[in-house]
């Protein structure tokens, strides 16, 4: 067998089990759909309102619920069975976005409309992410998280690019509205895959008794584990400036290089393309490790000042690229960091941790970088989250190896060895004290 097909073998391993196998064609179909209207959404709003402002009020709306309420959908995760919890929330997700599609359809929708329906959304997202990251691991086992997670990304990203592409070309071909009935549509590929499942063949945990304190539990249990904290603290500060582009793309493309709705599906599109060499990348890796974390995160720092300084359109879409393989990576490996050192018991309250503060914190970020890129430009949005993500990989860059220096018997510390070539943990050690 050749290295190249050894590789392959490696990065698309998890792939041999049915069960994910029908949830990652299902995916494929539903996020292209996602990121399609996702497109739609916001090119509604800039054409109701042609405001910087508005665009992120919608997302802030989008994920407001997740902020206030994300970690309640970690603690229903546990307590439920995941499988028919996602066909519940995939059916909703449908709904919705037929409602939205019939009110453009019929000339009705107005902003206060696509604003209520985005706070809809999100409330549906509070039970269904924490509940989707989280299910992967009964889907793979334990043996193959890391890779199913990095082929979930790859999902994910691989529909950032047809999505956003597709959806430019058929707005600007047949208009808004069959954007969000194809997404309507595509809803019923994953649920299909879900109820096609052999639930004998899932690797179930057993789903905990309801009780007092199981939030303020998970809370606790996240912050007293220091291979948990790390990440989560890291991604308070880069998701809330950082992760914005469905606010920025699409100023960019009109106010910074004078186009429509093509270029900013093809500024997506790139930006998708990035993050599918990042998710491939991820899959194919044995093990996170906190060295990928925090590298990744400093790149993808500076690789957003780079985008923001990009004089023309070409040179923004080839420092798009490699901004989106470093933003993916570093999710990625938060994500499978945190699902490897979180207890069974506790997966689905830490993965809603991370959904609130990737996730939840875009109402606070998507608001201050409509703000800023409204009233100072789209370039000083870009480097206001560019210059953020740096400071936070520094200082955790520093954090890690002071712990991990202080953490290592006395003979240890005087060789120089690199704490952070060490693996999942990192060398933190998997909560305090220990």
């Amino acid at each position: 067998m050749t290295a190249l097909a050894i590789a392959t073998r490696r990065t698309f391993r998890a792939l041999r089990i049915r069960n994910y196998r029908l949830y990652f064609l299902g995916q494929i179909v539903s996020f292209s759909g996602t990121w399609m209207q996702t497109v739609a959404q916001m090119w509604l709003v800039l054409r109701l309102t042609g405001s910087g402002t508005a665009l992120g009020i919608t997302t802030a709306l989008q994920f407001t619920p997740m902020l206030l309420a994300g970690a309640w959908g970690g603690v229903l995760a546990d307590r439920v069975d995941k499988r028919r919890l996602l066909m519940c929330t995939q059916s909703i997700q449908a709904l919705l976005a037929v409602v939205l599609g019939a009110l453009v359809i019929t000339g009705r929708a107005e902003l206060w409309m696509v604003y209520a329906l985005a706070f809809a959304l999100g409330c549906v997202i509070v039970a269904d992410n924490p509940t989707r990251q989280s299910f992967a691991i009964e889907m793979v086992g334990p043996d193959d998280l890391t890779n199913a997670v990095g082929l979930n990304s790859t999902i994910f990203t691989a529909a950032r690019v047809i999505g956003p592409a597709l959806g430019g070309v058929v707005i600007a071909t047949f208009g808004i509205a069959l954007c969000f009935l194809l997404n309507a549509i595509s809803y019923l590929a994953v649920i299909g895959a879900l109820a096609a499942m052999n639930p004998d063949e899932l690797h179930r945990s057993e789903p905990i008794e309801r009780a007092k304190g199981q939030l303020r539990e998970g809370l606790r249990y996240a912050w007293q584990t220091r291979a948990l904290r790390l990440p989560l603290l890291m991604m308070v500060v880069i998701g809330t400036l950082a992760f914005n582009f469905r606010v920025l793309l699409p100023l960019m493309a009109e106010s910074v290089f004078s186009g429509g709705a093509g270029t900013y599906g093809i500024l997506s599109a790139m930006l998708g393309a990035g993050t599918l060499l990042g998710s491939l990348g991820i899959a194919g890796r044995a093990r996170p490790t906190l060295k990928v974390l925090l590298g990744s995160a400093l790149a993808y720092g500076v690789l957003i000042v780079l985008g923001g300084l990009a004089p023309t359109l070409v040179v923004a879409l080839v420092v798009f690229v490699p901004m989106g393989a470093a933003g993916l990576a570093f999710a990625s490996t938060a994500n499978a960091m945190l699902q490897l050192n979180a207890d069974s018991a506790m997966r689905g309250r830490v993965m809603a941790l991370y959904a609130v503060v990737f996730l939840g914190s875009t109402p606070i970020g998507g608001p201050i970088i409509g703000w800023v890129a409204e009233h100072l430009g789209v370039r000083a949005a870009f480097h206001l989250g560019g210059v953020a993500t740096i400071i936070a990989s520094l200082a955790a860059i520093y954090w890690a190896r002071k712990v991990s220096t202080r953490s290592l018997p006395e003979n240890v510390r005087k060789t120089n060895a690199d704490p952070l070539r060490s693996g999942v943990g990192g060398g933190l050690g998997a909560a305090d004290g220990r």
